[in-house]
């Protein structure tokens, strides 16, 4: 990651704790899941962001207005935490599925390639 990112520090969300053990649970390749727990392990000693109250105001203001522009079911619900997240703390958010997030007004975007595990 720090590749990536040089010296700026790098955060986790829950969101991407959650969807990464959602995935290791469904691998049925023993090795791969055993690489993917590890990598798990590594990502998990970033220091993870909190979601409250701020975060909770800027998703509900994020979905509502993409919900008005005829786009709301389009978005994951997990997509739009990580976004309000970031957008809370003007931070740029990291990620191998930009396109998830294109449309997200305010969002600081930086496209990743993320090796299998």
């Amino acid at each position: 990651m720090h590749a990536v990112t040089g010296p700026s520090p790098v955060y986790l969300s829950p969101v991407n704790l959650a969807e990464i053990r959602f995935g290791i649970e469904l691998m049925t390749d023993t090795k791969q899941k055993q690489r993917a727990i590890a990598m798990l392990r590594r990502m998990r000693r970033k220091p993870l962001l909190r979601i409250g109250g701020a975060t909770a105001e800027i998703f509900g203001a994020l979905a509502a207005g993409l919900a008005k522009a005829g786009r709301g079911h389009d978005f994951r619900v997990q997509d739009l935490w990580l976004a309000a997240q970031a957008i809370e703390r003007k931070f740029t958010l990291l990620t191998a599925n930009a396109k998830d997030f294109k449309d997200v007004p305010g969002l600081k975007l930086m496209g990743v390639s993320v090796p299998s595990p």
